[in-house]
C-alpha cells in the first residue's frame, strides 16, 4: 500500500489539475453553450502497449544453447541460456513483462565470443502513435550496465532516427563529446542532446542497475525541483523553439555498443562473461492528442485519442467534415490555466469564409471543385488557405498561422542530407553516416570530409597493423617497409633498402637456387 501511495504522489504534479477537462457546459446571457479548453490525457505506463524488436537476427541467446558466466565468478561458467527450455530462455518480451514476487526476468544477448567483432544490439520500442514523455525513461540491466550505448528516438514510426542521449564510461573517447549532466542544463539548453558518464562506470552487478533518460531533471529547470510550478513549464513549452517536440516521439531505440567489462579491459581468454541483459524498461508518457482530447484508448491494436473540439484522427490532427471554416490548429497551453482550445468551427458558405492568414490578399473560385482558394501565398506558405509550408520549409510551432515567420527554412546540409526537405519538426533526412537535425554531423565510426565517410582506421576495430598509426581516422601512417590501407602489406622494391624478414628470406632462397644451378651446370661441362 505504501508503495502505491508513493507511486501516485510521484505522478501527482504531472497528472492532476493541468488541462484535464476539454469542455464545460456554461450559461450566459446568450444562452447555454459549450466552453472549450485545451486538454490532454493523463500519463500512463507505456510498456503495456509497446511492440519490441531486437536486431540483428540471432543476437538473443539460446539458439543454439550457450553457457555464460558473470563478472563475480568469471571462470565458473555454469549458467546456460537455452531458447527451447522455458526455464532457461531469455526472449525479448521479458524486458516489458510484469515481474512476480520480485523475481527478475530478463532478455539476454549472446556472449562476446566473436572478438574482435563488436557485440552490438539494437532494441526498438514502438507504439504506432505519437506520445509525449512525462517522466524518466528507466532501463534496468542485469549483470552490469553497458560501457557504451545510445538512446535514439523517431518521430516517423522508425523510418528515421535521431540521437536522444549518449552514454559511456568515457564520453570524449567513445563519442567525441564532453560529459554533461541533465541537471546542469540551462533554460536555453534544456532540450540539448548530451553524453553522460553517470550510468556507465562499473559499480557491481548487484548495485547500480538502472540507466536513465532524465525527463524530470529537464522539467525541473522550469517547474522547480519538486515540479510544483508546472504552469511555468507549459508556458515555456509554447514559447521555446523545439522544447515541446523534444519530448515527443513514436519510437525509441537502444543501441547497445559495448557491454559491461567488470571494471577491467576486455579479457580475451574468457569472453563468456560479456553480454547484455535487460530486465525492465519503463516509459511513462501520454498520448499526443494536440491538446484536443483528455482520453486515449487502446483499440484495433493501437492507441487512439478520443478527440474533442470537433477534431478527428489518431492524434486529433484534423477537423471533422463540416467543421473546416479555418484550417486545423493544435491547442495551446497558454494562456494559463485553461489554454487555447483552437476548436474547429462549423463550415459556412464557400465565398466569404476564405481565410489566408495574412499570407495572401487575393482569392480565386475554382468552379469545378466549388471551392475558394488563396492565390500567390507569401512568407513561404502554400495551400488552399496558405496554411502549409513550401517544400524546404517547416512549420514554426511557436508561431501562430498568421505570423510572417510561421515557416522556417529547413537548411539541410547539402553534403549530409538526401535532399533539402525536412519533416514537421525540422529534421532533415540524412545520408548514411550523417546525423543531427540538419545532417551536419557524423555518427560514431564516421568522419566529416565534404560529407560523412566511414572511418578508414580507429583505435578499436580498424587497427593499423605492423606499428602503423591512425591519423584522424582517415588513413594509417605506415612505418618504413609496409604499405596498404591498414599497413598490412610489406613494401619491398628497388627503391627501399628495408624489407621484412619474409621478403629477405625469399631473396636469399632465390639466390641460393641460382647458385646451385650454376654449380650443377659446371659439373655437367666437366663430363
Amino acid at each position: 500500500m505504501l508503495s502505491l501511495v508513493a507511486f501516485l504522489l510521484h505522478f501527482l504534479p504531472l497528472a492532476m489539475g493541468y488541462y484535464d477537462i476539454c469542455k464545460s457546459w456554461v450559461t450566459s446571457d446568450e444562452g447555454p453553450s459549450w466552453e472549450f479548453y485545451a486538454c490532454q490525457p493523463k500519463p500512463v505506463a507505456m510498456k503495456e502497449y509497446v511492440l519490441v524488436k531486437v536486431e540483428p537476427a540471432g543476437i538473443t541467446c539460446g539458439e543454439p544453447p550457450e553457457r555464460f558466466c558473470t563478472h563475480e565468478n568469471p571462470y565458473l561458467c555454469s549458467d546456460e541460456c537455452d531458447a527451447s527450455n522455458p526455464d532457461l530462455a531469455h526472449p525479448p518480451r521479458l524486458m516489458v513483462d510484469t515481474e512476480v514476487d520480485g523475481l527478475a526476468t530478463y532478455w539476454q544477448s549472446v556472449t562476446w565470443s566473436r572478438f574482435p567483432e563488436p557485440l552490438v544490439a539494437n532494441i526498438s520500442l514502438g507504439w504506432n502513435k505519437s506520445v509525449e514523455l512525462t517522466d524518466d525513461i528507466v532501463v534496468t540491466f542485469e549483470y552490469g550496465r553497458p560501457t557504451a550505448m545510445m538512446l535514439e528516438k523517431s518521430l516517423d514510426h522508425g523510418r528515421t532516427w535521431h540521437p536522444f542521449q549518449y552514454y559511456a564510461d568515457d564520453c570524449p573517447e567513445a563519442f567525441g563529446m564532453p560529459a554533461r549532466r541533465a541537471r546542469d542544463l540551462s533554460a536555453t539548453s534544456a532540450h540539448r542532446v548530451l553524453c553522460t558518464e553517470e550510468y556507465s562506470r562499473w559499480a557491481g552487478s548487484k548495485k547500480e542497475k538502472d540507466v536513465r533518460f532524465e525527463v524530470r531533471e529537464r522539467f525541473a529547470i522550469f517547474a522547480g525541483p519538486d515540479l510544483k510550478r508546472m504552469d511555468n513549464l507549459y508556458t515555456r513549452m509554447e514559447s521555446a523553439k523545439g522544447l515541446k517536440e523534444f519530448f515527443t516521439l513514436t519510437d525509441l531505440r537502444l543501441r547497445l555498443l559495448r557491454p559491461a567489462l567488470g571494471g577491467t579491459y576486455v579479457q580475451r581468454d574468457n569472453l563468456y562473461k560479456y553480454f547484455y541483459a535487460i530486465s525492465n524498461i519503463e516509459v511513462t508518457a501520454r498520448c499526443k492528442c494536440n491538446l484536443h482530447a483528455n482520453t486515449c484508448t487502446f483499440r484495433d491494436g493501437s492507441l487512439q485519442c478520443e478527440c474533442e473540439h470537433n477534431t478527428t484522427g489518431q492524434d486529433c490532427g484534423k477537423c471533422k467534415k463540416n467543421f473546416r471554416t479555418k484550417s486545423w490548429r493544435a491547442g495551446a497551453y497558454t494562456p494559463t490555466p485553461h489554454g487555447s482550445p483552437n476548436a474547429c468551427a462549423a463550415t459556412g458558405s464557400a465565398f466569404g469564409n476564405c481565410e489566408c492568414y495574412g499570407h495572401s490578399n487575393r482569392c480565386s473560385y475554382i468552379d469545378f471543385l466549388n471551392v475558394v482558394t488563396c492565390v500567390s501565398c507569401k512568407h513561404y506558405t502554400r495551400g488552399q488557405h496558405c496554411q502549409h509550408c513550401r517544400l524546404g520549409f517547416y512549420r514554426n510551432q511557436s508561431a501562430e498561422l498568421d505570423d510572417e515567420n510561421v515557416c522556417i527554412e529547413c537548411n539541410c546540409n547539402q553534403k549530409g542530407s538526401k535532399h533539402d526537405r525536412c519533416n514537421d519538426t525540422g529534421y532533415c533526412e540524412c545520408l548514411d553516416g550523417a546525423t543531427g537535425p540538419k545532417c551536419d554531423d557524423c555518427l560514431p565510426g564516421y568522419y566529416w570530409r565534404q560529407g560523412c565517410l566511414p572511418n578508414v582506421c580507429d583505435d578499436e576495430f580498424l587497427i593499423c597493423q605492423n606499428g602503423g598509426t591512425c591519423h584522424e581516422n582517415q588513413r594509417c601512417l605506415c612505418p618504413v617497409g609496409f604499405k596498404g590501407v591498414l599497413c598490412e602489406q610489406p613494401k619491398c622494391d628497388s627503391h627501399h633498402k628495408d624489407c621484412d624478414v619474409a621478403s629477405s628470406m625469399h631473396i636469399s632462397l632465390t639466390a641460393f637456387v641460382l647458385c646451385a644451378l650454376a654449380l650443377l651446370l659446371s659439373h655437367l661441362q666437366d663430363f
